[in-house]
C-alpha cells in the first residue's frame, strides 16, 4: 500500500521567474535540510529541452522511535536525486525525485510541473505529487503516515523557499516571507509517532529489513 498525496498551488509570478528561483532556492532559510546540491548531467535537447540530474544530500532530524531501525553507525544523511525537463516551447518545468538510500523504511517519489497559466497573467500553476512507501513489517502503514505528515510539512518549507528565492530575483526584501511560520504537525502526525513509539518499544523478535 503507498500514500499518495496531490496538490495544486497558484503562484504569483511569471514561469520565467519561477524557474530562475526554482535554480537559486538554496540556500534559504527555509531549507537548512539541504546541505548539497551538485549537477551530475546537463544536456540541451535537439528540441531545445534542457534535462538536468542533480544528487542533493539532506539531513532530517530523526524521531526517537526511528532509531530502532537505523543500525548503529549507519548515516542519518538522506541522497536525493532530482531529474527535471525545462521545456521552454510549452512553458513547462517537470521534476522528478526520490530516495537513493533508506528505501526499506521510506520511499519517497514526488513529481512537481510548473506551467505558465494559460487563464491568469503572471500567475504559474504548480501540480506537485507524491508517492510514499516502506517495506518495513508489520510498521509500513503508520511509517507511511508519519512520512506523509511529514512531506507535506517539508512541501510547506519548500514553497516558502521558493517564495524567499522569487523575493529576492525581484529585488523584494523577504522578511514578511521570514517571519511566516510553518505549519505545525497536524494531530494525524502526532498520532502516527505515538504509534510508532509505542510499538518500537515493544520487545520483538529480531528481523532482517534488508
Amino acid at each position: 500500500m503507498v500514500k499518495y498525496f496531490c496538490n495544486t498551488t497558484d503562484i504569483k509570478s511569471t514561469w520565467d521567474h519561477v524557474v530562475s528561483a526554482f535554480w537559486q532556492r538554496y540556500p534559504n532559510p527555509f531549507s537548512t535540510h539541504v546541505l548539497t546540491e551538485d549537477v551530475v548531467y546537463r544536456e540541451v535537447t535537439t528540441d531545445h529541452r534542457l534535462l538536468s540530474r542533480r544528487l542533493l544530500m539532506k539531513t532530517n532530524r530523526l524521531p526517537r522511535w526511528a532509531e530502532r531501525f537505523f543500525p548503529a553507525g549507519m548515516s542519518r544523511y538522506v541522497y536525493i536525486v532530482e531529474d527535471s525537463i525545462v521545456d521552454p516551447v510549452n512553458r513547462s518545468l517537470t521534476t522528478y525525485t526520490w530516495n537513493l538510500n533508506h528505501t526499506t523504511l521510506m520511499s519517497v517519489e514526488e513529481r512537481c510541473v510548473f506551467l505558465d497559466s494559460a487563464e491568469l497573467p503572471a500567475t504559474t500553476q504548480l501540480k506537485r505529487e507524491a508517492w510514499i512507501s516502506s517495506s518495513i513489517f508489520g510498521f509500513s502503514k503508520p511509517i507511511q503516515e508519519f512520512g506523509l505528515a511529514r512531506f507535506k510539512s517539508n512541501q510547506v518549507k519548500a514553497m516558502k523557499g521558493l517564495e524567499y528565492a522569487l523575493s529576492n530575483l525581484q529585488g523584494e526584501t523577504p522578511q514578511r516571507l521570514l517571519r511566516d511560520a510553518v505549519k505545525p504537525p497536524s494531530e494525524k502526525a502526532k498520532e502516527a509517532a505515538k504509534t510508532l513509539a509505542s510499538a518500537a518499544a515493544a520487545p520483538q523478535e529480531p528481523r532482517q529489513y534488508v
